[in-house]
């Protein structure tokens, strides 16, 4: 299971995340997804722990949470949904 930690701070690191979350746990891998043409942070990120145990006690402590400024929130991520748009948006798809 991965951990969604959305409304944080655009100058939270992924060593920020890594701190707080491994308070509860075993820290596997974080992951703060950045705008494409600014570089910029999009202001939420993913955490990934040891074991399920672990995340559903960081979940429960956490979402809600006011954390530099920014009340979190913490919960299951969900499966990111297909679109049905194409990568290259000024390109024309074709099935042969």
């Amino acid at each position: 299971m991965t951990i969604y930690v959305g409304n944080i701070s655009y100058d939270v690191t992924s060593e920020d995340l890594t701190e707080v979350f491994s308070e509860y746990g075993k820290v596997k891998r974080v992951s703060l997804p950045t705008d494409r043409e600014s570089g910029r942070p999009r202001g939420f990120g993913f955490v990934e722990m040891e074991n399920d145990n672990e995340e559903e006690a960081a979940i429960e402590e956490l979402d809600g949470a006011e954390w530099m400024g920014r009340q979190m929130r913490v919960n299951k991520a969900k499966p990111r949904e297909n679109s049905g748009r194409s990568s290259f948006p000024n390109k024309q798809r074709s099935f042969s």
